[in-house]
């Protein structure tokens, strides 16, 4: 037997000394140790081979059992240390529920140096989750800051495609998606900005169906609408399910914005515009016509009052309604307050200071 095991060690020193692969070493190991017990199992008890190699089959099987469940265990170990190896890589790539990664970090930098902001607010943002209704003049500058801020999930709900006269206002869609849902269109390039954020498309109209579970899964409405029959179907799903909204419009060189909350004392949209205005006094884009910059000017105001929203920094335009003229460069602001008799929220309680 102890020939047997100096010819195995002899077989791994040469193999080394040749820099044999491990695996060439123990396969020619392997067939000696075969070739042994093969010989102790076929040959007769006198055969000077089988006296040469022990005489006797057991202690091999056991070394061979042993050698085994040695291998066994370097394998188990092996295969221990692959997925602790693929776990801290994981950990490294994969922020846990409200980290960061080292390039989100880097990415937003410029707001975590804000004293109203900070690392807390980022965490908010990254946490909040918000719907913009509408793809168009209002929606493509929203979106493109949500994106940019850091808001961890927008949705956008339109069943309009991307058309050429579009484009003249319409910053979040290109000349190359001109037939496109604008949602998809929106999507493509909000993931463009941002990787980091999730986008959540609905090709389809805003309905009195749908509109009340889906608002229940957002913190926050945006409302970039451009007919009134939708804008008031958005405000009143938005005070049923007690949900915060930020509503905009424009027209030819004016547009207004103001945030309504009824659940925390602020006035909904019915409460300031109870009645559709009467016919031409308020007509679409495509009638009356608007200058490019101005949605995105109203655009970014109501990314900038929905980040103030989520992070608490600095006073929102909750109760107040901010009227803007492009032409004359005017801006001017007017209190508004709920009315009791409000056919939509008159009977909302705001909830307690603080929730």
């Amino acid at each position: 037997m102890g020939l047997v095991l100096f010819l195995m060690s002899s077989l791994w020193a040469l193999g080394w000394a040749m820099k044999t692969p491990i695996r060439a070493r123990l396969i020619m190991i392997g067939l000696l140790y075969v070739v042994v017990v093969l010989a102790q199992l076929a040959l007769p008890p006198e055969a000077a081979l089988r006296r040469a190699t022990g005489g006797d089959v057991r202690p091999w099987l056991v070394l061979g059992g042993a050698a085994g469940l040695a291998w066994l265990y370097w394998l188990l170990i092996a295969r221990l240390r692959g997925r602790s190896a693929a776990a801290t890589q994981q950990a490294k790539t994969t922020p846990r529920a409200g980290s960061f990664r080292e390039a989100e970090l880097h990415r937003y930098a410029r707001h975590i140096v804000l004293r109203e902001i900070g690392g807390a607010g980022q965490k908010k943002l990254k946490a909040a989750r918000v719907l913009v209704v509408g793809a168009g003049g209002l929606g493509s500058p929203a979106m493109l800051y949500l994106a940019a801020a850091g808001v961890g999930t927008i949705g956008v709900i339109d069943d309009d495609k991307v058309d050429g006269t579009n484009l003249q206002r319409q910053i979040i869609h290109t000349d190359a998606r001109i037939g496109m849902p604008k949602v998809f269109s929106a999507e493509e390039q909000m993931r463009a900005l941002n990787p980091f954020v999730e986008i959540r498309p609905y090709h389809r109209r805003l309905s009195q169906e749908i509109a009340q579970e889906l608002f229940a899964e957002y913190d926050l409405i945006l409302d970039g609408t451009d007919n009134f029959d939708t804008r008031y179907l958005t405000n009143r799903a938005a005070v049923a399910a007690r949900k915060p909204l930020i509503s905009a419009a424009i027209t030819q060189w004016e547009g207004q914005i103001s945030l309504y909350d009824p659940a925390r004392g602020s006035p909904c949209y019915e409460c300031v515009f109870p009645t559709r205005p009467a016919p031409g006094l308020a007509p679409a884009c495509a009638e009356a016509g608007v200058i490019a910059p101005l949605p995105g000017v109203l655009g970014t105001m109501m990314a900038l009052e929905a980040v103030k929203h989520i992070t608490g920094a600095g006073s929102t335009l909750a109760g107040r309604l901010l009227i803007y003229d492009g032409l004359y460069a005017d801006t001017r602001q007017m209190r508004i307050a709920k009315r009791p008799d409000c056919a939509c929220c008159g009977g909302a309680k705001a909830e307690p200071s603080g929730a």
